[in-house]
């Protein structure tokens, strides 16, 4: 197969030209290739697959079904692997729950679905990190721990397997008080709100057991622009930490929940526009360094509730290259080796896979992408539903599977 007249685009920029595939490979890029198949591309982006480490289950079901969706839906947005996070329902942390997710991370079609373990098992107590690790879990899971014993046996595990330890930084107690972020919108709905201590206390903590302990921690959707110049800060100093935004957080702000949306209700929640400001320009700088579709989606049940009981999260896994580029690209806010850069190298590299290149010799996992096309939202239960969104996946190639949407 030969595609042809595409503008392919890495972390080294943009060019124009014909790749070649044999077998799953990428054999040749140039001008004018010919021979075999031919699929012209022209006017489409020809970019590497999308990586997200912060992906959950319908319901946070674990159930082949939900797997399969995901899997089809992930890759329909352009993401080529997805990586579980470890809170699903059983929870991902021994090995015959971790069975189970690797005998369904390969579906036809679809994108290619790893997972993080649990640092905690369903009791509190240390799960076994280092035989799932060895098992093939891609990272170390976990949200605030009080007991700095356990989070630093956790730290340990993980720099002994040289893996990445995904932190969710809350503190409990706010976060199941609080259902939207501290500010104007909460008071004017009469919610009770989080306040932003919430997220960076434990920022910093977390922070200094990197620093000690010389592990690699990814700070998990961060919302709050102090925790974002803290890891900064760290990051300058020689620290191994690194920050990851949701899509939602640089996009919308609390006003969202406005009408009581409960599509808007998400975790963390969503932050005021002054904030949300803040975020855009620690993207454009670069303190932001991989982003994510924090994609949780709920059934109805969930969601057709009041705004105080619903659960968590929003759906927008399917549309997320296209939300990229309808509010990053299209509006001249980052340019397209720069999105790769944070939604596929980057990510990739928290797990330990090179992401993020368009090159000779590389199994194909790449996404053609026509930014001519529109699509409209269609779930009721998106945050973005009945939005007009510009581009759409018209094919992808992943573990060297073609597909076309």
């Amino acid at each position: 197969m030969i595609i042809t007249g595409a503008i392919i685009c890495d972390i080294n920029g943009e060019r124009r030209g014909d790749v070649r595939i044999e077998e799953g490979i990428i054999t040749e890029i140039g001008e004018n290739l010919s021979g075999g198949e031919i699929v012209s591309a022209q006017g489409c982006y020809l970019i590497p697959g999308l990586v997200d480490t912060d992906v959950r289950l319908k319901d946070a079901q674990l159930s082949r079904t939900n797997l399969e969706k995901l899997s089809y839906r992930a890759l329909n947005g352009g993401i080529t692997m997805a990586v579980l996070a470890s809170d699903t329902v059983p929870r991902i942390d021994d090995e015959i729950t971790l069975e189970f997710v690797q005998q369904h991370r390969y579906s036809q079609n679809g994108a290619t679905i790893e997972s993080s373990v649990s640092a905690l098992n369903e009791t509190g107590v240390l799960s076994n990190i280092a035989i799932m690790l060895k098992k093939g879990c891609v990272a170390v899971h976990t949200s605030t721990i009080h007991d700095y014993n356990l989070i630093s046996r956790i730290a340990q595990y993980a720099k002994m397997a040289d893996k990445a330890l995904f932190y969710k930084a809350e503190e409990k107690s706010l976060i199941e008080s609080g259902v939207m972020a501290d500010g104007a919108i909460a008071s004017q709905l009469g919610l009770p709100g989080i306040p932003p201590i919430s997220e960076v206390v434990h920022v910093a903590s977390m922070i200094e057991i990197a620093r000690y302990f010389g592990v690699k921690v990814v700070f998990k959707s961060i919302k709050e622009p102090r925790s974002i110049e803290l890891i900064s800060e760290a990051r300058k100093n020689g620290v191994s930490v690194e920050c990851e935004v949701s899509i939602h957080h640089l996009f919308k702000n609390d006003s969202a929940c406005l009408g009581f949306d409960t599509d808007a209700k998400i975790n963390p929640p969503l932050v005021n526009e002054e904030k949300r400001l803040k975020l855009i320009a620690a993207l454009k700088c670069g303190d932001i360094h991989s982003l994510s579709a924090l994609h949780q989606p709920n059934s109805d049940i969930h969601k057709d509730i009041t705004f105080y009981d619903a659960h968590v999260g929003t759906t927008s896994i399917a549309e997320y290259l296209p939300l990229l580029y309808t509010y990053l690209i299209a509006t001249d806010l980052i340019d397209m080796s720069k999105l790769v850069e944070v939604a596929s190298r980057a990510p990739a590299a928290q797990i330990g896979v090179e992401g993020g290149k368009i090159k000779v010799g590389s199994l194909c996992d790449f996404i053609v992408f026509d930014p001519s096309q529109s699509n409209l939202v269609p779930h009721h239960h998106s945050l973005y539903k009945n939005e007009t969104l510009k581009g759409k996946v018209v094919m992808a190639i992943c573990r060297g599977e073609v597909t076309r949407f």
